[in-house]
């Protein structure tokens, strides 16, 4: 009987994930009995064997030079056997089952100008989109906004003091690329006006067709100007996402005197103590004003300050607001409450159904 034949190697996908596992992790897979943590930024992990393993976050930038990865790299090898991870939050966290490593690493670490922290009750990296540097539809340069907040909001990424944790969350425009939908603040760059159309370049540059069906609103028609082909935006029916604009260079839509940025609170994935929650309107428009944007920094320094002295503990932005009101959240932040705060959506929640926490009749 002839053997079977050896797996056959491939190039095809990524390399699978356990040959990076570090041994103590591998040898207790699905083994994990509890963690508990050290102090910030530090978590030991303990096994049903009573084996442990330590994670070290450190928070970085999302965009990072390859001389800043070879010293992350540099530091794993020293002090952690080569292991360390990226996580979703664009944290780096080191892996090491030695104990004695962890205080000379985060020496280290801080020396090199990187912050230890955002575990536990502690405002986490924030997880943000493009912006400028990239994406074509952007209304802010999330990148440089995220830099200013978090040095707005360092005291908070390396203490665990709030009420609970805090995840803040930014995209760079309506399609919410990030997780501005369900963070407990969330920073949202918006247009303000219909994309401006080159009737001379789209019959040449654009599918219309295309261009027509992007649109999720149907604000955009095919016409005809001067005999040649082209679009035409309903304004009353823009959302001003700049999704025409992906498939249609000629329809711009970027705008530097009215483009902006929203606040949004109260969002959550979590299913404990209270369904999750997506986020609502705080501040409908606050300008671009790089480097530091000023404004959106301070009313973000507001919101955690306030909720950093009202709330109960483990209670999130959002079930905080829900417990105090909304007026008085308003009243609190000292921001207007304006015409566009009003959710005129009336099916929303009985269409948007959030949670696992369903109920069988």
């Amino acid at each position: 009987m002839a053997e079977p034949a050896a797996p056959r190697k491939t190039d095809i996908g990524p390399p699978h994930y356990e040959q990076f596992l570090h041994p103590v992790i591998k040898k207790n897979y699905g083994k994990w009995k509890y963690h508990e943590y050290m102090k910030p930024g530090v978590m030991v992990h303990v096994s049903e064997t009573g084996d442990k393993i330590y994670s070290i976050r450190v928070g970085s930038p999302r965009l990072i030079s390859v001389d800043v990865i070879r010293m992350f790299a540099d530091l794993a090898d020293k002090y952690c056997d080569g292991y360390l991870r990226f996580t979703s939050r664009n944290n780096v966290e080191f892996l090491t089952d030695k104990e004695a490593n962890i205080d000379p690493l985060i020496q280290d670490v801080q020396a090199g100008g990187y912050p230890v922290g955002g575990t536990d009750n502690s405002i986490s990296n924030i997880i943000h989109t493009q912006g400028w540097v990239h994406c074509h539809s952007a209304a802010t340069d999330v990148s440089g906004l995220v830099k200013a907040t978090m040095d707005e909001l360092y005291e908070y990424f390396v203490e665990m003091k709030l009420p609970h944790k805090v995840k803040i969350a930014a995209a760079c425009c309506l399609n919410m690329c990030g997780a501005v939908h369900c963070s407990d603040i969330a920073i949202l760059g918006i247009h303000r006006r219909p994309p401006q159309i080159n009737d001379d370049s789209v019959s040449n540059v654009c599918e219309i067709p295309t261009t027509v069906s992007s649109c999720p609103t149907a604000a955009i028609r095919p016409t005809t100007v001067e005999g040649k082909q082209t679009v035409k935006v309903d304004g009353d029916r823009c959302m001003f996402c700049a999704n025409c604009y992906t498939v249609c260079p000629a329809m711009p839509i970027a705008d530097p005197l009215n483009d902006g940025v929203s606040i949004w609170v109260g969002g959550k994935v979590s299913n404990a103590r209270s369904e999750p929650k997506f986020t609502k309107l705080a501040i409908p428009f606050l300008p671009n004003n790089p480097p530091r944007w000023p404004e959106v920094t301070d009313a973000i320094k507001k919101i955690v300050d306030v909720y950093a002295a009202g709330a109960n503990r483990y209670e999130r932005v959002g079930e905080w607001i829900e417990r105090i009101g909304w007026p008085k959240f308003f009243d609190l932040t000292g921001f207007e409450f304006t015409k566009y705060h009003i959710d005129d959506f009336r099916h929303a929640g009985e269409t948007f159904k959030r949670s696992a926490q369903i109920k069988f009749q």
